[in-house]
């Protein structure tokens, strides 16, 4: 791989705990490279398939035919938090929940096609130019408008441990995981949050096309022969 004369889309596969910017940053530093933009956030928690548009190729993030995603999100019941994921704070518990798949597969149909959905305080939407997640830091609640979605597919995937169950999801552009499987709870008479959330698909890239910021170092470092 000569990255060196690197043009068009580099498929990476998100660590946790970085944001799509650190992978953005990461990158630079290891291309030196400034031109370099990505199809789609990532929260910091979450892993996975992160297309990155290398030079020329930033001019088509809003163009590209396909946009769709794919996920494995992890739904667990019986407690909320402020962010609507594990990662936040713990706002309230139900330790008496139990909740079954019969219970499940019986909502989720509810959510497939064309749905509104309403984004998240902790989420990079702006209103009046500041994004909702620096106004959530404060303490600040407001009322967002629901926005349309589509949810092309959603499908059981187990259960790992009780009141814990995986999700694959395929949806459009701007759809938020951790949103949805709060509302399918919610749908269901319940309390729940998400656990876990991995990409496996953006677009046309897969998991399997996707590199880690190790081997785009190593490629780097092995020089145009590699």
């Amino acid at each position: 791989m000569n990255l060196d004369t690197v043009q068009g889309v580099l498929c990476m596969n998100k660590p946790t705990e970085f944001t799509s910017f650190d992978v953005i940053g990461k990158l630079r530093g290891i291309l030196h490279m400034r031109r370099l933009g990505h199809t789609g956030t990532l929260d910091p928690m979450a892993t996975g398939v992160l297309p990155v548009l290398v030079g020329k190729a930033t001019r088509a993030c809003d163009i590209l035919p396909d946009q769709t995603k794919s996920y494995r999100a992890a739904l667990q019941f019986g407690w909320e938090t402020d962010t609507e994921d594990v990662w936040g704070i713990r706002t309230a518990a139900y330790p008496e929940m139990h909740v079954t798949k019969e219970m499940l597969d019986e909502v989720i149909p509810r959510f497939l096609g064309e749905i509104q959905q309403i984004p998240p305080m902790y989420s990079a939407v702006k209103l009046n130019g500041q994004p909702l997640y620096k106004l959530a830091r404060e303490g600040v609640t407001v009322e967002r408008k629901a926005r349309p979605i589509e949810i092309l597919d959603i499908r059981y995937g187990g259960s790992p441990v009780e009141n814990e169950y995986v999700l694959t999801v395929r949806c459009s552009k701007g759809t938020y995981i951790r949103t949805l499987l709060e509302d399918i709870a919610a749908a269901m008479g319940q309390k729940g949050t998400m656990s876990a959330l991995r990409r496996t698909t953006a677009g046309v890239y897969t998991e399997a096309d996707a590199h880690t910021l190790e081997e785009i170092q190593a490629a780097k470092d092995a020089g145009p022969e590699a």
